[in-house]
């Protein structure tokens, strides 16, 4: 009983002090807002782009999305893509080779895309980067010519295996 008085006791002088023992205790907190699990980022290791800007890296972005809208299911959402450009001559090429697993090759539409292509692809083999690459292009470049060529010209000859979704 003496426990009884003594929280009897308290509630008195919260009350003579003006407090209302029911509003001093505090309200069960909202459960935590649900909140989005972070978007998965896949990363995509792109050589053979004419550069590093932001504007190469839009190129590769444009083709995820037009894969997308035309039903590749495996690209996913494009947005969840991060597309890194990367210099063939980059001394960082070997280390980055066995940390990344998505690899691409930009290729050109223009008459000169399949020698500089071969070669991008030949400076990877020497450089120890991967050996198995998507090709990224514009997306009205069609499989047959420039990228079949291309595909058996760097199996045969490089042993690269470059997967082509035209």
């Amino acid at each position: 009983m003496i426990a009884g008085d003594q929280a009897a006791g308290l509630r008195a002088w919260a009350q003579q002090e003006g407090r209302d023992p029911a509003a001093s205790r505090e309200a069960p907190a909202d459960p935590a807002p649900a909140v989005a699990p972070p978007p998965t980022t896949t990363t995509l290791v792109v050589v053979g782009l004419p550069g590093t800007s932001t504007r190469q890296v839009e190129r590769v972005s444009v083709l995820l999305e037009h894969w997308a809208d035309q039903g590749r299911r495996w690209v996913g959402d494009p947005r969840g893509w991060k597309v890194v450009p990367l210099a063939v001559t980059s001394p960082h090429l070997g280390v980055l080779a066995e940390q990344q697993k998505r690899w691409a090759l930009w290729v050109d539409a223009d008459a000169e895309a399949f020698r500089r292509a071969m070669a991008v692809l030949s400076r990877l083999v020497a450089g120890g980067g991967p050996r198995r690459l998507l090709a990224v292009h514009p997306p009205d470049l069609p499989r047959q010519g420039l990228l079949e060529n291309l595909r058996q010209a760097a199996r045969h000859y490089l042993g690269v295996d470059l997967l082509v979704m035209a």
